[in-house]
């Protein structure tokens, strides 16, 4: 069965624990967390203020994304609000190794993800040492973008380069990802589906979320 990961990046902020109160009785596995520091990425999203009154009153394991310059500096915060999984950035981690070795001394999963333009071997050095690649199907920065294509082929390269190394990780796509794109994604490989728009957006947001398990 698919994962599937709700971005809070497009939730009701006005009404933020309306949403939250809506994940924690959903089927969804897990919550996104898109933090972004307008130095990476052309925009600012929410701080760890936000998120730690999100860990408190979210029940669903934390997959916080760090689209930030240097986000090894926030290991241990990323830590103390008790999440799953951090994902850092390949564009963004000048010692990568490094960097995945202290999310997982820690106590967390260590997700790298790669910005549409970064070719997926990149991480044919360190694809056994990660818990999950993050491919983002849009440019980061913006909620709501258009999917880009190309990315159904960049799932299917990289579940190759996780067979061929042996490896454990699991693949997860943010950007776009709706009723036409999910099912593309899933049968080309795809573990773990990220959606703000088409979850947050819809009338019945549980019932997308499940029906998007089920793909």
């Amino acid at each position: 069965m698919t994962k599937v990961s709700p971005s809070l990046l497009a939730a009701d902020f006005l009404h933020l624990e309306n949403d939250l109160q809506m994940i924690n009785r959903s089927e969804a596995d897990w919550l996104h967390l898109d933090v972004m520091d307008g130095v990476f990425v052309p925009n600012i999203s929410f701080g760890f203020p936000v998120l730690e009154y999100v860990a408190k009153a979210c029940t669903k394991p934390l997959d916080v994304h760090l689209m930030i310059v240097q986000p090894e500096r926030y290991i241990k915060q990323t830590a103390k609000l008790g999440a799953m999984m951090m994902n850092v950035h390949y564009e963004a981690c000048t010692h990568l190794h490094r960097t995945v070795q202290e999310i997982h001394d820690a106590g967390m999963k260590a997700g790298v993800t790669l910005n549409p333009s970064t070719p997926v071997s990149q991480l044919e050095d360190i694809i056994k040492d990660v818990d999950m690649v993050l491919l983002m199907s849009v440019n980061p920065g913006f909620g709501g973008q258009k999917f880009i294509t190309n990315t159904l082929d960049k799932v299917k390269r990289l579940r190759q380069l996780i067979t061929e190394h042996d490896s454990h990780a699991l693949i997860e796509v943010d950007g776009g990802v709706d009723a036409q794109t999910a099912p593309l994604l899933v049968t080309a490989g795809v573990d773990v589906l990220v959606s703000g728009s088409y979850v947050f957006k819809s009338p019945t947001p549980e019932e997308v979320i499940r029906n998007l398990r089920n793909l």
